[in-house]
């Protein structure tokens, strides 16, 4: 559930034809032009296979800690890759505003960045999502280490959803709203709501760029205290919580 709260991705081949652009260009968009796939697992190999198809002209770099799965991977998909692990990838690469970024690892990446980023400006603290949070969102499940998912579908989503706005693809019913506006919405005494969207880049690969991570970051900076942090498709969503402090 953790890349699929994160980047919608499912397995499989696309079970529906949803044209040429993505969600993301389909609401104004531009194509992107750099990609970073962080994970070569089966879901960064599925998100290299879609992603490589449906932009030929962008730049796209696999990132995985593990020689092994980034020499199967090249073995069938002809892309870039790079050896490190993925956290310590994106902290300490230059973020440009435009790029992209598809999480394909079992981690909350957005939360891990933020953690690292705010730590260069004062205290960070890793904190349990508060349990006022589990009954303002759909479904939620709780692992030990404190993150709370979250998710509309009771059901394992079909491979390579579209994610179409108006009706669930499995059930073919009105969808009941975008998680990260149901989100948005929590509210906790004494704590703020940073929620990051994920935008369909092909069918069942989502993702974010580096001009939403730095957002979070000076929203946090601007206003120190208890953050929940939470990254959302429309169906899915990780979230997971922390506090922050300016150093003096």
């Amino acid at each position: 559930m953790d890349s699929s709260a994160q980047g919608n991705l499912s397995g499989g081949e696309p079970s529906e034809n949803v044209g040429n652009k993505s969600i993301y260009q389909r609401n104004g968009g531009s194509p992107p032009e750099s990609i970073w796939i962080l994970g070569a697992g089966q879901f960064g190999y599925i998100a290299a296979q879609r992603l490589a198809g449906r932009y030929p002209k962008a730049d796209l770099l696999v990132v995985d800690q593990r020689r092994q799965r980034l020499r199967k991977l090249q073995e069938t998909v002809e892309v870039p890759v790079h050896q490190e692990d993925a956290i310590a990838f994106i902290r300490h690469h230059p973020l440009t505003d435009n790029q992209w970024i598809v999480p394909a690892v079992p981690l909350h990446v957005a939360w891990h960045w933020l953690k690292g980023m705010l730590g260069e400006a004062g205290t960070v603290r890793a904190l349990e999502v508060p349990a006022e949070v589990d009954a303002q969102v759909p479904n939620p499940y709780r692992v030990p280490t404190g993150t709370l998912y979250a998710s509309f579908a009771t059901f394992r989503c079909p491979d390579a959803c579209s994610e179409p706005e108006e009706l669930c693809t499995h059930t073919r019913a009105p969808r009941l709203g975008n998680l990260f506006e149901r989100l948005e919405a929590i509210r906790v005494q004494e704590c703020h709501i940073e929620v990051v969207r994920s935008w369909q880049l092909a069918p069942g690969v989502g993702g974010y760029q580096g001009s939403r991570l730095k957002k979070a970051a000076t929203h946090i900076q601007e206003d120190p205290g208890r953050w929940i942090v939470a990254t959302s498709c429309r169906c899915h969503a990780v979230i997971d919580a922390l506090s922050f402090q300016r150093s003096q």
